[in-house]
């Protein structure tokens, strides 16, 4: 992981993920990352894969010199993650390690909501569909600024959405953030009149942006886009 202050930033780690040496190289003088360890498979010739996760630990804290993920034993304990991270990973004591399965343990995540406003809409794969909303929220200086998106529509509901927004279309053209994903994929939206609220959820947020988990929860006919404040992040 990489740290970013007294947080580790998963965002400047995936960066690493680059083709060109140079670029890999520039980052790791400029957000050096360090190794985390959460679990041990194989020690020397043995096999622990059929050990349980308590005793698969007790062998990590016996190796000297690694940096290992904080456990708690209670839920109370855990708590702190819940607010402060992006969420928990719950293991059984007794549970082996089974390459390929999610036995044993399962991840809790973070889900926040916030209320944003509908700045645009991307089109989908299907002509005639919504792909994705694109939401905004208001800076202490009154600028409305793009925070992320919104898909996961069912196909109806994407077809409908092109005929629901189309009255508040102001006739331009909004652009995405660039993304080493997209790989030059066009991200051009639809952009929409500041005037549609939406409530969703997310459960990370990333320079001032949601990243995973947003899903519309509701539209909020009864709050004004103004209300929609970018203080909600830090909530």
């Amino acid at each position: 992981m990489i740290a970013n202050g007294d947080r580790l930033d998963f965002e400047a780690l995936l960066q690493r993920i680059h083709p060109a040496a140079s670029r890999v190289n520039k980052l790791a003088e400029e957000t050096p990352a360090r190794f985390v360890a959460f679990d041990v498979l194989a020690l020397a010739d043995e096999v622990l894969l059929q050990c349980s996760f308590e005793e698969r630990r007790a062998v990590l804290e016996g190796i000297a010199g690694l940096e290992l993920t904080p456990v708690e034993r209670s839920a109370d304990g855990a708590q702190r993650w819940l607010h402060e991270e992006e969420g928990v990973i719950a293991k059984e004591l007794a549970a082996p390690y089974c390459p390929g399965e999610r036995r044993g343990m399962v991840k809790i995540k973070r889900v926040r909501t916030i209320d944003a406003v509908v700045m645009g809409w991307r089109p989908g794969k299907q002509e005639g569909t919504v792909g994705a909303i694109i939401l905004g929220l208001y800076d202490d200086e009154g600028r409305l600024r793009e925070i992320g998106h919104s898909s996961g529509f069912t196909a109806k509901r994407k077809a409908e959405l092109v005929e629901e927004l189309r009255p508040y279309e102001t006739g331009e053209r909004g652009s995405g953030e660039p993304s080493r994903w997209t790989h030059g994929r066009d991200l051009e939206w639809v952009a929409l009149r500041p005037e549609l609220v939406v409530e969703v959820t997310f459960d990370h947020v990333s320079d001032g942006r949601i990243r995973h988990g947003t899903k519309v929860l509701r539209w909020r006919d009864d709050k004004s886009p103004t209300e929609c404040s970018l203080a909600q992040l830090g909530s």
